[in-house]
């Protein structure tokens, strides 16, 4: 494998390892330097300063030894071993005992597995410099006992055996050394842990009034925390969250004007009609008002949105039964199947409108119409929409949502329509944070999928 695309395969690797979220990358940012250099001091620790002193003690010890054994050899009577013995002891803090008729034992206990990496390189240093002290042959065991170290020589006669003090054999403070070390960086880790949540805290403060936001929720408690760059990026949320509400507002208003300014000539009108004698004339004037009085409540309907309605727990059977009650109406058959209790969090008359806009299409284009609300697994909840009408060419779904589009060729034209049905009810939907869908009905038809989330 060459190299770039081993290193592309390695990039793809981390991304998937890695985690994903700013907490979870910025405690890896803080704590895998602390890591890698806790193990790079450990081990120049443990290879250069620890393995010397060790190394040091290991043969002062092993001189000691192999005087005390040179002392014996030279001079085997027990009183003069008895000055030896003593001398070691008071000088040295060596227990020195003489075993005659003794034989060095056959081989040397390995310490315990959890141990045995700790004690090799201690082991290796004593065998060291004994081999290098010593000409008779010696066995030693350093995990007999605690506070000591077992040392046996052969010597003429028996064996030799020295106890020797376990700090005269190696530096016993090593661990103290590491765990200090390991506390140390444990409570380093756990204040950048705090410092790195409370900052992580802000941004998510931050993005969750963003989404409420955006969903049309508002958060009036939210306030700018955090770092210098969080307070910046908070303020400038305010300040454009203040700007867009008074755009809607604006619009809002300017609205209610032109439905008032819109709607008092065509009273008139149709009041003057009313009035007038009963003509083929009139009969299509009517109707090309009351065609024109559809098309400004499509519009105004489409321009204005939610309105400003709260969100509130609302049960789903119900405003699917309320909104299919008029495609029954306009002589479709209509079957509802919703889960028991199934509720969701939604602005109601803004849901009822966009499924009244998908049922009443659905409705206008085909004879079956069916409609289920069920819960994913995914979390939140969907309302499938089916109908057996004539359906819309799978390259055009995207299409049949923008504003005033009229896909005539593969839908009936509605008369009364202008394009504005699936616009509304996407507006609808991603204004409740979820999305509409379109897909090839199991009816024959058009599906209409709406995904609120929970």
């Amino acid at each position: 494998m060459s190299s770039p695309s081993f290193l592309r395969v390695l990039g793809r690797w981390a991304r998937r390892r890695l985690p994903t979220s700013l907490f979870g990358r910025s405690l890896l940012i803080i704590v895998l330097p602390v890591a890698l250099m806790q193990i790079a001091v450990t081990y120049v620790f443990f290879d250069a300063h620890w393995q010397t002193v060790t190394s040091r003690l290991s043969e002062g010890l092993a001189g000691d030894i192999a005087w005390a054994v040179e002392s014996y050899s030279e001079d085997p009577r027990p009183e003069s071993f008895a000055r030896l013995s003593k001398r070691a002891e008071d000088s040295m803090g060596l227990s020195v005992a003489l075993q005659p008729g003794r034989q060095l034992p056959a081989r040397r206990r390995d310490p315990p597995a959890p141990f045995k990496p700790f004690f090799a390189p201690i082991d290796r240093s004593l065998e060291r410099a004994l081999t290098e002290r010593l000409d008779a042959p010696f066995w030693f065991d350093t995990t007999r006992y605690p506070a000591y170290v077992d040392i046996r020589v052969a010597v003429p006669g028996g064996v030799m055996r020295i106890l020797a003090p376990r700090d005269r054999a190696f530096a016993t403070q090593g661990h103290i050394f590491v765990l200090w070390m390991t506390v140390a960086t444990v409570l380093l880790t756990a204040v950048a842990i705090l410092f790195i949540r409370n900052q992580v805290r802000a941004i998510e403060r931050l993005a969750n009034a963003a989404e409420a936001f955006g969903r049309g929720a508002d958060q009036p408690s939210f306030k700018p925390q955090g770092a210098k760059e969080v307070r910046r990026a908070a303020r400038a949320f305010l300040d454009m969250r203040a700007r867009i509400q008074r755009h809607i507002d604006q619009r809002t208003a300017l609205l209610a004007s032109v439905s008032h300014d819109l709607r008092t000539p065509l009273t008139r009108l149709k009041l003057a009609l009313a009035l007038s004698e009963p003509t083929r004339a009139t009969a299509e004037m009517k109707r090309d008002l009351s065609e024109m009085e559809h098309m400004i409540d499509e519009y105004l309907a489409f321009a204005r949105g939610e309105g400003g309605e709260a969100l509130e727990p609302a049960p789903l059977r119900r405003l699917i039964d309320e909104v299919s009650e008029g495609a029954v109406r306009a002589g479709a058959q209509v079957k509802v199947t919703a889960e028991p209790g199934l509720t969701a969090t939604v602005r109601p008359n803004a849901l009822k409108r966009a499924l009244a806009n998908l049922v009443m299409n659905a409705a206008a284009h085909g004879e079956r119409v069916e409609v289920a609300a069920r819960r994913r697994a995914q979390g939140g909840v969907e309302i499938v929409v089916d109908d057996d009408g004539p359906g819309i060419p799978a390259e055009r779904y995207e299409e049949a949502f923008k504003a005033f589009a009229r896909l005539d060729e593969s839908r009936n034209q509605n008369t009364k329509g202008v394009g504005l049905g699936l616009a509304i009810a996407r507006d609808v939907a991603r204004g409740h944070g979820g999305d509409i869908t379109l897909d090839r009905s199991p009816l024959g038809g058009l599906r209409a999928v709406v995904r609120l989330p929970g």
